[in-house]
């Protein structure tokens, strides 16, 4: 996502209500002793320690251990919290996703189809954006979000034509569930200028009309860039609503550690502010869009000092070098299962050349920036880590730890690779859970799908990742990311790789510890040992009792730095 137009919002919510913002929205203050007690204590440490019971002092972990020897620092200043076999375990870590995404909800239109939301035909949608449309001041955008062509019974995107039918008078754009298309009307097309004559960019492509060079509406990959940035304006007040409903949202999943992979200087001034005002409770791990801060990142005009703060942190730059498998964007070395558009030859395209690729990650790692790349299709895989490996033989660093995102469709031999180069991927592993049966029966076909986000492959060459949801591109439910990796089960009911499973703890670590390691933060969080921050989340029942019912869970407390943030009613 790339928010340039919230710097004016930013701004204005700076001069006009700070002070407000900082009286009323102030963060709790932790206690001076809090203690845990009678719980199920996970503590993710090496040595996998489930424990009783917890003390914190103050903003940090103070000792964990047993009920009686916890309960004996207590006096009668201390906060005593009776866990009654619930589990208590480190706060969850938003490996990669897109804060505060999720907040759209407040000024776009859902147009999720089932398991997340509700919209099974074209009717639905255009229904849903028309209604939108009605109570939108003239002239202003109207938007939607998460449309999954492969889910409606058409099986097809919007068109322009049908969005023009809606309005003409209001630009219309519908972002597609992966985030790596869109769908305009011809009122956003001409404010971006894209018409006959626009040629494709690199890496992108502008969907035509059949037997015309006219757009049809569709802006895959960077040809969507321009027209993105124009349509995420919004009023003060809207900023602040999209902003706060993120992240109590995070807060009532249990989300200590949040994540915006992918900032311009414009979201990463809002989410400082915000931070910085309360709104935003979370710690923030950001990664600054290389495309947005170009030559800034090697002249020395880049300051992430400027910007780092106990909650804000300024982490690994991002490049993204494909799209995404079920958009058909993901850059395969073999043809896609279902032929797109009747090619069967057609393997996706990447979004970098190779040699522009190979010079971005060599200039950035010489400069010894860390880097997160996205990569979906094994084609791509196999162009970054040709890329990262260059770079390394050129200009060597101990410990460089390069994130691969997604890595959905790495071969054995690209995770063999990667243990060797000390790259370290986050795995977006629900994909088997929202798009496993559409991967196995569309997009990669039987074999291939078997090994998407190969987690126990991972393990097997002592390789440490990461998982995550990428959300808003799906909903922001730590559990469900576990549970996915332990069971790897669809949407209808086929197990998609049961070789790729892996245990419980494992998976728990992949959303704490082994999230905060891979960016360079579990020297203070992550897990629950003594020193560490407490940020901790406290679920409604035992997750060990019974790990195929996780999902049914509930956050009760979820703690940032001793202070509660959040608590179930």
């Amino acid at each position: 996502m790339n928010w340039k137009s919230l710097v004016f919002t930013v701004l204005l919510l700076l001069a006009g209500v700070a002070v407000l913002f900082v009286v009323a929205l102030r963060g709790p203050a932790p206690p001076a002793h809090r203690v845990y007690v009678n719980g199920s204590v996970l503590v993710m440490d090496e040595a996998g320690t489930v424990a009783q019971a917890l003390s914190t002092r103050g903003e940090r972990i103070d000792e964990v251990g047993s009920t009686e020897k916890i309960m004996a620092s207590v006096n009668q200043d201390t906060e005593v919290v009776d866990l009654h076999g619930r589990t208590l375990l480190p706060g969850f870590i938003d490996a990669h996703g897109h804060f505060p995404g999720s907040g759209l909800r407040v000024m776009s239109t859902d147009l999720n189809s089932p398991p997340i939301g509700d919209k099974q035909a074209m009717a639905d949608v255009f229904a849903a954006i028309s209604a939108r449309a009605e109570v939108t001041d003239h002239g202003e955008w109207v938007t939607g979000f998460g449309y999954d062509d492969t889910l409606l019974v058409e099986k097809r995107h919007p068109t322009r034509a049908e969005l023009d039918a809606i309005s003409t008078d209001h630009p219309i754009a519908l972002l597609h569930v992966s985030g790596h298309m869109l769908v305009a009307n011809s009122a956003a097309l001409e404010i971006v200028g894209i018409d006959a004559s626009t040629p494709d960019p690199q890496g992108g492509v502008i969907g035509r009309r059949n037997g015309s060079r006219e757009p049809n509406g569709l802006l895959e990959e960077n040809a969507r860039m321009t027209l993105l940035d124009q349509m995420q304006s919004t009023s003060v007040f809207d900023a602040y609503r999209l902003f706060k409903f993120a992240a109590d949202e995070y807060s009532s999943m249990g989300v200590t550690t949040a994540q915006s992979g992918g900032v311009g200087p414009a979201l990463v001034s809002g989410l400082y502010w915000f931070s910085r005002l309360g709104v935003v409770p979370q710690r923030l791990v950001l990664f600054p869009w290389e495309r947005d801060y170009g030559k800034d990142l090697l002249n020395g005009d880049y300051d992430p000092a400027a910007y780092t703060t106990d909650r804000v942190y300024m982490g690994p730059v991002k490049l993204v070098a494909d799209g995404s498998i079920q958009g058909y964007t993901g850059y395969l070395s073999e043809p896609y299962f279902k032929p797109y558009h009747g090619d069967e030859d057609y393997r996706g395209y990447p979004s970098i050349a190779r040699e522009e690729l190979f010079e971005q990650v060599a200039a950035l790692h010489k400069a010894g920036y860390q880097l997160a790349i996205h990569g979906n299709g094994d084609a791509s895989i196999e162009d970054i880590l040709d890329a990262f490996e260059a770079a390394q033989a050129s200009y060597p660093r101990q410990d460089p730890r390069m994130i691969l995102i997604h890595g959905q469709m790495a071969r054995e031999d690209q995770v063999a690779r990667m243990a060797s180069l000390g790259v370290t991927p986050s795995f977006f592993t629900a994909h088997t859970w929202y798009w496993g049966d559409r991967h196995r029966d569309i997009f990669m076909g039987p074999q291939r799908a078997q090994n998407i986000s190969p987690s126990r492959w991972a393990q097997q060459y002592g390789v440490r990742f990461s998982s995550h949801l990428d959300t808003p591109v799906t909903p922001m439910q730590p559990l469900q990311a576990v549970w996915s990796m332990v069971y790897r089960q669809t949407v209808g009911g086929d197990v998609l790789g049961p070789d790729q499973r892996i245990d419980l703890m494992s998976a728990l670590r992949a959303v704490t510890i082994d999230a905060a390691w891979q960016v360079f933060q579990d020297d203070n969080r992550g897990s629950l040992e003594p020193g560490k921050l407490a940020d901790l989340v406290v679920l409604s029942g035992d997750l060990l009792r019974d790990p195929l019912a996780m999902r049914a869970l509930q956050v009760d407390l979820t703690v940032i730095g001793g202070a509660i943030i959040y608590e179930r009613r």
